[in-house]
């Protein structure tokens, strides 16, 4: 790389990191165009500053690469609380503004923009919503990988950058989904690039994957089915000629897997490059704050300085810190970043803060789907036929794919229990997606299927809301019992849906659309050990502006309402039905009217309301 395309970068990574810690700390004097003073700096500090610089130096690299292969790239940070480099970046390369016109290309936007940040009516410390270019809420870890493969599943086009933080890599949803590399076809999907960033640290104590040997790392991450690359060190422009021959790597790797597959068709799983890259914690902060040593260690994870009242001596160690990024380089009189550096970010709609992907409902198109009614079960009078309700759905739901095969918008999530949840019908037209090794009496098993099955409910849920996030439909199934293990992720969606909803830019999604079988009142002779209904208990306690539950009490009802959550946006749709042979009690107009009708309790809605 040349010398001055290397001093420009660093130069974006400084301006990244300049505004990443004026954001955590400062509420005025943004340019520090007069010595920093205590009423400069907010009262309460809130952020991460540890993951920030390593977010902000693949941010720019992803930039570099984006310009020099005219590349489709969105970017997911698993360390969510690196929520002020995003920030940072889309604002350098000037999303921010478009999106936030207040929050201008002048000193006066960039006082807004430290301002705003974790503060009082302002916005989140963490990735969120409101983060342009975001479709993974950082509030919570572990399911940023599960997102970008969801992300690229059926976006051939697209690369996932995801960033794969060293803590969050310890918790069992990531630690699955390692595993989403067996079910990304190159011929037809997009490509995910992780970057696991190692810098060593949780909020108090070492992380596991950066204390072992590096040829054990090597080992774990190639027997994950990946190529990774390593990329160590704390010298800024030695790590940037790193970066980029590992980027530019990665990248013509990814190429050259996707046009072989498509030139000559799918014929075995690659092993897809991933990148390795090892930084200080906290890197390019204070070295030594009150005698103990901060860049590299724990104590950089949050806020590195504090207690600027009790030490006012604090207030110099952070204006010298700021001051090293050498601020009047990188911004002009009016405070507007520098010509010469904002022409290094890409444009329009490649910058990953404007890129559509990352506002699914842009990019949303209807389902087409089969008129229900023609799936009805004859009920002359109620009470009169037994049937299977879900074994009915699982026809409408196979003619569904069959009318979007052209569109490839849609796919049926959930754990091994697809047949057993009696949707069958859908292995008529499809099979169960795997590229990993198939075998001759394996039944229902392709590299081109699209029912994805796996057994980690984290794994469906995460793919299924990035490829909900990113303007696709989707539907879920799986026991009662056991839909309890995404709880949390459900909440998380659940807060994504209610804070999208007053932001006018982010387009309405699809509906998160959940099917739960086995359920209580039919677990037999696991009825102990398994039951546990109170899934829709979680789901109520949300409001009824997000979420919606079904209770349909037989196959027609189940059609209705089937029908009408895959039509829906910006809800979480919970369908409760039973799989075993039941007696049919409404014909198809019946059916549609008691649906409609639906049961009110309070501020939710029950049973089938529309």
């Amino acid at each position: 790389m040349e010398s001055v395309e290397l001093r420009k970068i660093d130069a974006c990574w400084r301006a990244a990191n300049y505004l990443s810690v004026g954001q955590i700390y400062l509420y005025d004097n943004p340019l520090l165009r007069e010595p920093l003073k205590l009423e400069h700096i907010k009262p309460r500090l809130l952020g991460h500053w540890g993951t920030t610089p390593g977010l902000n130096f693949v941010y720019v690299h992803c930039n570099r690469v984006i310009k020099k292969y005219d590349l489709d790239m969105i970017y997911v940070t698993g360390p969510g609380h690196g929520g002020p480099g995003l920030v940072a970046n889309t604002y350098l390369e000037g999303t921010y503004s478009e999106y936030y016109p207040s929050v201008s290309q002048d000193a006066v936007g960039m006082k807004q923009l430290f301002k705003q940040f974790s503060f009082p009516g302002g916005i989140p410390s963490h990735v969120a919503p409101e983060t342009p270019g975001s479709i993974h809420e950082g509030g919570e870890l572990g399911y940023s990988l599960a997102h970008a493969y969801g992300a690229a599943f059926d976006n051939p086009d697209l690369i996932v950058c995801c960033v794969v933080g060293d803590g969050e890599a310890e918790t069992g949803a990531l630690a699955a989904s390692w595993h989403s590399n067996k079910f990304l076809n190159p011929v037809r999907d997009g490509a995910v690039l992780p970057i696991l960033h190692l810098n060593g640290y949780k909020i108090a104590g070492p992380t596991v994957l950066a204390r072992i040997p590096e040829s054990e790392l090597a080992d774990l991450l190639s027997g994950f089915g990946y190529d990774p690359c390593f990329v160590s060190g704390d010298d800024p422009m030695v790590m940037h000629e790193l970066m980029a021959r590992a980027m530019d790597q990665a990248i013509e790797r990814i190429r050259s897997i996707q046009r072989l597959a498509r030139e000559q068709g799918f014929t075995e799983r690659p092993a897809w490059p991933m990148i390795v890259m090892r930084s200080p914690k906290g890197w390019t902060g204070p070295k030594y704050v009150d005698g103990k040593q901060t860049e590299g260690t724990f104590r950089s994870h949050q806020v590195p300085i504090d207690d600027f009242r009790k030490k006012p001596e604090h207030i110099q160690v952070l204006e010298e810190w700021m001051r090293s990024y050498r601020p009047e380089e990188l911004f002009d009189e009016n405070g507007k970043f520098k010509a010469e550096l904002a022409e290094l970010a890409p444009h329009g709609a490649k910058r990953m803060g404007a890129n559509l992907h990352a506002n699914g409902g842009v990019l949303l198109r209807d389902l087409r789907l089969p008129d229900f009614r023609d799936y009805a079960v004859d009920v002359l009078k109620p009470g009169g036929v037994k049937g299977e309700a879900t074994r009915v759905l699982g026809r409408f739901l196979r003619d569904a794919m069959k009318l979007n095969a052209d569109a490839a918008n849609f796919r049926v999530f959930g754990p091994d229990e697809t047949a057993s949840n009696r949707l069958n019908a859908v292995f008529e037209y499809t099979n169960r997606e795997s590229v990993a090794e198939i075998l001759p009496n394996d039944e229902n098993v392709s590299p081109n299927g699209r029912v994805m099955e796996v057994l980690s409910e984290h794994m469906c849920q995460g793919w299924l809301e990035g490829y909900l996030l990113t303007g696709r439909h989707g539907f879920f199934s799986c026991y009662e019992a056991f839909i309890h293990i995404i709880d949390s992720m459900f909440n998380q969606h659940a807060k994504w849906l209610k804070v999208t909803r007053q932001i006018p830019w982010r387009r309405p999604i699809a509906s998160l659309n959940y099917l739960l079988t086995s359920h209580v009142w039919r677990q037999d002779h696991n009825g102990f050990s398994h039951q546990d209904p109170g899934f829709i208990d979680h789901v109520a306690n949300k409001k009824a502006g997000v979420v919606r539950i079904y209770l349909p009490p037989d196959a027609n009802c189940l059609l209705s309402v089937a029908d009408h959550c895959l039509r829906s946006r910006n809800y979480i749709n919970l369908i409760v039905a039973g799989k075993q042979p039941e007696w049919q009690w409404l014909d198809i107009d019946s059916a549609v009217r008691h649906c409609i009708a639906g049961v009110l309790h309070g501020n939710n809605l029950f049973a089938a309301t529309f």
